[in-house]
């Protein structure tokens, strides 16, 4: 019998783990957010209990295990046009100011999970051209992800129709997608080939990525300690060229952790300008 319950002593152990792997702080009272997400590995690793995979985890001894349980602790539901404002800003605001730059824009989408938020960047960008010919011919979309199981399925740009329903309008599907055999449909190429992704781990130096004109980090530093939320925008800061814009999650802020930016209100929404 499979046992699905986590130990005291487990949890805390595991929660030192994965906040030195990736910076993650879980708190005290999220051990159903383990269980949860952990649970369907039991099984498929031939483990007992939950505590089992824990703790064979924890002795790093299991490559394959240890990579499967990072994937399923930092992967994030995520949906299209997020918010709705940033890329009304990303559209309206920013492109257009950057294009006076008269240099390739580079931007660089973070966290990009199951990939909905730098396709999202990518129809932004391809809308803004269409009705502006000649805006910013030559753009490039980094994506970076610590999952390479979610860098895999971006990279297929395959998702089904449920996915698709979450803040896609039936004009973007229309345009920006085509059928797939899996019965769900597939991000057409014209979009693909302004987005490449490459694995990342936010802890780590972002150096080889090289600078960007707009980075989105957008619902990632609330699940870091304030430590590693410093250090993490200390090194966007790093990346960006000057002038360069930061878009944060709605529920996220600078205040007490950054003074590098200055605030934009946009109306609706809040970005920041390197200073």
């Amino acid at each position: 019998m499979t046992t699905l319950t986590v130990n005291d002593q487990d949890y805390y152990d595991f929660c030192h783990f994965l906040e030195a792997q990736c910076g993650i702080v879980l708190g005290d009272s999220k051990q159903y957010l383990v269980r949860s997400r952990l649970s369907p590995l039991v099984k498929r690793f031939g483990l007992s209990s939950l505590s089992d995979l824990l703790q064979v985890t924890l002795k790093g001894r299991n490559r394959e295990l240890r990579v499967a349980v990072i994937d399923a602790m930092t992967t994030n539901e995520t949906l299209w046009f997020r918010d709705s404002y940033p890329y009304a800003v990303l559209a309206d605001r920013v492109l257009p100011e950057l294009a006076t730059n008269r240099r390739p824009l580079k931007i660089w989408s973070a966290a990009s999970s199951s990939g909905q938020e730098p396709y999202s960047i990518a129809m932004t960008i391809l809308e803004q051209q269409l009705k502006r010919p000649g805006l910013l011919p030559n753009i490039q979309i980094t994506a970076t992800d610590i999952s390479q199981t979610m860098l895999d399925m971006c990279r297929e740009g395959v998702y089904d129709q449920l996915a698709l329903s979450r803040g896609l309008s039936p004009e973007r599907r229309r345009i920006f997608f085509e059928s797939h055999l899996s019965g769900g449909m597939q991000v057409n190429q014209r979009v693909k080939q302004l987005v490449n992704f490459r694995p990342q781990n936010l802890k780590d130096s972002y150096v080889l990525l090289g600078k960007f004109d707009v980075i989105f980090c957008r619902n990632v530093l609330i699940y870091f300690s304030a430590e590693t939320k410093i250090k993490v925008l200390n090194q966007l800061a790093a990346s960006l060229n000057p002038g360069g814009y930061l878009f944060l999650g709605a529920s996220e802020s600078l205040t007490g952790l950054c003074d590098r930016f200055e605030m934009v209100r946009c109306n609706p929404g809040i970005i920041y300008k390197l200073k």
